[in-house]
């Protein structure tokens, strides 16, 4: 007798996640990306607080350390580029945290370890969900329908999917943040540290090192209703030149390596909040469930958590009791990630040149001494006082 089946839509850390510990906990797990091909790109992610465990129990913990981004710590620099503070590598959850890898690559490793029993569909999506009371029906854009005992959405902070299902459940909370992500060439300057420099206007540069011989770099900067993730790429990128052109440091260099660069991503950073992750046999992780943001972090984490947890009660429960239990278990730690500190994204980028030094000034006495620790202590996300929930390694006939 075959398992129940789940469909996951969206092959992103928190879809692969999911889908391993189903697959492991004895369901029969098909994905579905929209994508045509596995995305391999991606910025520098990190791995830290209760996610490290479920990361060492897939086994998979000695395959992302030896795909590190080599990231030594991460540094404030000057109006000069001369670091100012640094933060070394000292703490497994630091500012640079101990496991540091590329978003491509965890996504493959994931994906190269996926059980047998999960087949992956790519250049595919949902375009209808009817939930009925013993199973959800799946249309597709291809034609196909099916039946799955659940849906999981896993598609990220802007997912079609999720929007279907739960409507005006969904709210959205802009921090009028723009970030640009890209890859450039990497010069003899660039060093092992991951670089942030902050200019006047409220922007803000930051470069890191990769395993790949390149180097991925960011431009951030707040604002006021300009949303660059809804423009074509090209004029996002010439947005980028227009706000940036009197930055300083290296922001010429990265805004023209965009210029050239594959891989350019615009975000608008949003926060999701939603009253409950489930609708009946349907339900959300991840960022479709909680985006955080990078200024809450952890995304990565808590994607690698909330997969394990939801295919822990799954593995136990019926689907009914599984998915109560969690959203109990999870929603401390989004509810702890998403509040963020008075005055933020401002807080941190700030608009005046004054606001900028007193920045640097604060960094600087943070990374002296035992301050360091204390600094460090801020990027202290996706820990848990809660001990993981165990997975059986045979579903209940309940599942159904």
């Amino acid at each position: 007798m075959t398992g129940p089946r789940a469909l996951i839509s969206g092959a992103s850390i928190a879809g692969l996640t999911t889908a391993y510990w189903l697959g492991r906990a004895g369901w029969d797990v098909d994905v579905v990306e929209r994508s045509e091909v596995f995305r391999d790109g991606g910025q520098n992610i990190d791995i830290r607080g209760a996610a490290r465990e479920v990361l060492a129990e897939m086994g998979l913990e000695e395959p992302v350390r030896r795909r590190s981004t080599t990231e030594q710590g991460t540094a404030v620099l000057d109006a000069r580029g001369r670091a100012v503070a640094r933060f070394p590598v000292e703490d497994p959850d630091g500012l640079t945290a101990e496991l540091e890898i590329l978003r491509g690559d965890l996504a493959r490793i994931i994906l190269d370890a996926l059980p047998a029993g999960v087949q992956v569909c790519y250049d595919d999506q949902i375009t209808g969900v009817r939930d009925q009371d013993s199973h959800v029906e799946v249309t597709f854009q291809r034609g196909a329908t099916a039946d799955y005992e659940l849906l999981v959405i896993a598609e990220g902070v802007r997912s079609r999917t999720r929007d279907l299902v739960f409507g005006s459940a969904v709210a959205r909370r802009e921090l009028g943040l723009n970030m640009a992500y890209g890859t450039i060439p990497r010069t003899g300057d660039d060093d092992r540290w991951w670089r942030w420099y902050s200019a006047s206007g409220g922007r803000q540069i930051t470069l890191r090192p990769d395993n790949a011989g390149t180097t991925r770099a960011t431009l951030a900067f707040t604002t006021r209703g300009q949303n660059l993730a809804e423009l074509p790429l090209d004029q996002a990128r010439d947005a980028l030149g227009e706000v940036f052109g009197d930055a300083g440091w290296q922001a010429q260099r990265v805004v023209d390596g965009f210029k050239g660069s594959g891989d350019v991503y615009m975000d608008y950073l949003t926060q999701i909040m939603m009253p409950s992750w489930a609708k009946g046999r349907v339900c959300v992780t991840g960022d479709a469930a909680w985006c955080v943001t990078p200024l809450g972090g952890g995304g990565t984490s808590l994607a690698m958590i909330g997969g394990y947890v939801l295919a822990a009660y799954l593995s136990r429960e019926h689907h009914g009791a599984a998915l109560e239990l969690y959203e109990r278990w999870m929603r401390p730690l989004i509810d702890d990630a998403q509040k963020l500190p008075p005055g933020t994204p401002r807080l941190f980028y700030p608009a005046s040149a004054a606001g900028v030094g007193v920045l640097r000034t604060v960094a600087r006495i943070g990374s002296l001494g035992v301050l360091r620790k204390l600094t460090s202590r801020l990027s202290h996300v996706a820990r848990t006082g809660q001990a993981l929930p165990a997975i059986a390694s045979t579903p209940p006939a309940s599942a159904r």
